[in-house]
């Protein structure tokens, strides 16, 4: 059974074997080597035939047809992601490349698999509350390997690959102190709007994804065009860029791995079908080392469940929430009411104006820090103003920081600081929407999409 899995992965990179017909000879030769005597029918005794008749049963020896019940939730998240495939499937020798690759990238594919743990719960859960396919919850994978720290040249960020401007339409706030297009939970939703929304536009799966990838102008007028010459309409018969031309068969390939890891001779370790994180709401500023340090949570993993935070202080923003580990809701909870109660503060970080003739290097030895953190952790740049009366984040005496560790591990959003006047209460730049519009909503979006593409351009990966 070994040496024919084996055959059938061989036959699909080459492409010299369907996806299909694979699939019907591994069953066809499953179910031969568990009942050898399949093969025939066989002709049985009769349990309790009348005395003086000859009668036999004869075995049915019809292929089993596989039962999958979808009224008792799977153990493996694999599983429930399977059970929720409802995409047209594609074929050819685009997709036959696209499994190739990944096949011959093991270590990228298995690192990305694992990266997907912390989020795919969450993913398939808002997929099935809207009733749409599956399949959307591999497209991490294609834009950005899961990783929520990503972004293009095109400034296209976080794990769904929004630009600044179809981020700002669906509401993700973007300024000095954070980048919701890196929230797992806001960018989430508003991805999941904006696939809604070219989906309901075009009535076509595949030509939404198309313009998730190129824009949904780009694609309309590519349809226009074939419609005007009396072409099919359909994403393969479309004029589209390279890019774009492989977008889809790269998901259709992520989904015959998962649909059949088998034949491609692939591992996949099962997910618990469970929560990864659960959501806390948070009052007030809180440095993001001593939420990692209540929640007793490396800050690596909390800065990969809090992504959207640029800088080590978290601002005071209204309705935001914490994301933890689900096995950590209660610890962070308890250690929190521990330390409040003991009057300590929540945020050891001040904010300091840089004065007339004053040098960055010189604020930075004052607090004990390099030139270069001060400079990560305010997203000063070359193209900063640097001048008197320009706001400073500096660590206090209390600081929780271990220096070296949270400048590497925070993303690096080049901005211009706010003024100190700016930095008390609400976060600037916030529209009142978006303020108001709790973490885990998944209302649709009433503002129109701006016509531009979310991403072009291969995703890259944050300093960490």
């Amino acid at each position: 059974m070994r040496k024919l899995r084996s055959l059938f992965a061989a036959l699909l990179l080459c492409g010299a074997l369907p996806l299909a017909q694979a699939q019907d000879a591994l069953r066809s030769s499953t179910m031969l080597s568990s009942n050898p005597s399949a093969a025939a029918p066989v002709v049985l005794p009769a349990e309790s035939a009348p005395v003086g008749q000859n009668i036999t049963r004869v075995a049915d020896d019809s292929p089993t047809i596989p039962f999958i019940d979808l009224t008792t939730p799977p153990d493996d998240l694999w599983q429930r992601v399977r059970n929720g495939f409802s995409m047209q499937n594609l074929s050819g020798p685009l997709v036959t490349q696209r499994q190739a690759w990944y096949l011959n990238h093991p270590d990228a594919l298995k690192h990305t698999l694992e990266r997907s743990r912390r989020y795919l719960f969450h993913i398939v859960t808002e997929l099935e509350k809207r009733g749409m396919p599956t399949e959307l919850a591999l497209l991490p994978f294609v834009e950005s390997s899961f990783n929520p720290l990503a972004y293009s040249p095109a400034r296209a960020h976080g794990m769904w690959q929004f630009i600044p401007s179809t981020g700002k339409t669906y509401n993700l706030q973007q300024n000095w102190w954070l980048d919701q297009r890196r929230d797992i939970v806001a960018s989430t939703s508003a991805a999941l709007d904006y696939l809604q929304h070219i989906y309901d536009m075009h009535g076509d799966w595949h030509l939404a994804l198309a313009s998730y990838n190129w824009g949904e102008g780009a694609v309309g007028r590519a349809v226009a065009k074939n419609e005007r010459l009396g072409l099919p309409t359909d994403y393969m018969s479309l004029k589209v860029p390279q890019e774009t031309r492989y977008y889809v068969p790269a998901l259709q390939a992520l989904k015959n791995i998962i649909a059949e890891p088998q034949l491609f001779g692939i591992n996949l370790d099962p997910i618990p079908n469970l929560p990864y994180f659960g959501l806390v709401e948070r009052d007030g500023p809180m440095d993001v080392a001593i939420a990692a340090r209540l929640a007793e949570i490396p800050v690596a993993e909390f800065v990969a469940l809090n992504p959207a935070y640029s800088r080590p202080r978290m601002p005071d923003v209204d309705n935001s929430s914490l994301v933890l580990p689900a096995a950590k809701v209660q610890t962070y909870l308890s250690n929190l009411q521990l330390h409040t109660a003991q009057s300590k503060p929540l945020s050891a970080w001040n904010i300091y104006q840089l004065k007339s003739g004053e040098k960055l290097d010189t604020v930075a030895k004052r607090y004990k820090i390099s030139g270069i953190q001060l400079r990560q952790f305010n997203g000063i740049t070359k193209k900063t103003k640097v001048g008197p009366g320009l706001s400073l984040l500096v660590p206090g005496p209390d600081a929780l920081l271990a220096h070296n560790a949270l400048s590497v591990q925070l993303p690096q959003t080049p901005a211009a600081p706010p003024k100190a006047k700016k930095m008390r209460g609400k976060a600037s730049g916030v529209s009142t929407k978006s303020k108001n519009r709790k973490a885990t909503g998944t209302t649709k979006s009433s503002a129109k999409p701006s016509g531009k593409a979310v991403k072009h351009g291969k995703a890259k990966v944050l300093p960490r």
